[in-house]
């Protein structure tokens, strides 16, 4: 069992092995990205309702939606570089993962040729006492 505490208080979260744990990072950026749409919608509607001329209300409109237009490529940007970097992070743990297998599998390969040959010894040997056997029966 993972435990984290945070400034809210105590979180603790199960964790089994294979399962994804979204971090603090993660998850601090999504706040941060929401907070300045909020904020950005929150304003437009300001303009909206404010008395204002008309041509002033469109001025800062369009200067606010070039804004917003400008964050969202931001984010888009931010959000392919953190998937690529997910992206590159799994097929390196994917490749280890991959090698470790491999690797039991050789080894698994190799022992059961040692036990193979164990065995055959052994057959070997009883086999020889058995014969050692029949020769002793036969002369008496």
């Amino acid at each position: 069992m993972v435990s984290e505490t945070r400034a809210m208080g105590k979180i603790d979260r199960k964790q089994s092995k294979g399962e994804v744990q979204m971090g603090n990072q993660e998850s601090s950026g999504d706040f941060v990205a929401g907070f300045f749409i909020g904020a950005l919608v929150g304003a437009a509607l300001a303009l909206i309702f404010a008395p204002a001329s008309g041509e002033e209300v469109r001025s800062q409109l369009r200067e606010k939606s070039i804004e917003l237009k400008g964050r969202v490529e931001e984010l888009g940007t931010e959000a392919s570089k953190k998937a690529e970097e997910l992206r590159a992070k799994g097929q390196t743990i994917l490749q280890e993962q991959r090698t470790r297998f491999q690797e039991a599998i050789e080894e698994g390969k190799r022992a059961a040729a040692r036990k193979k040959e164990e065995l055959l010894a052994q057959l070997e040997a009883a086999r020889s006492s058995e014969g050692s056997v029949e020769l002793t029966e036969t002369k008496g």
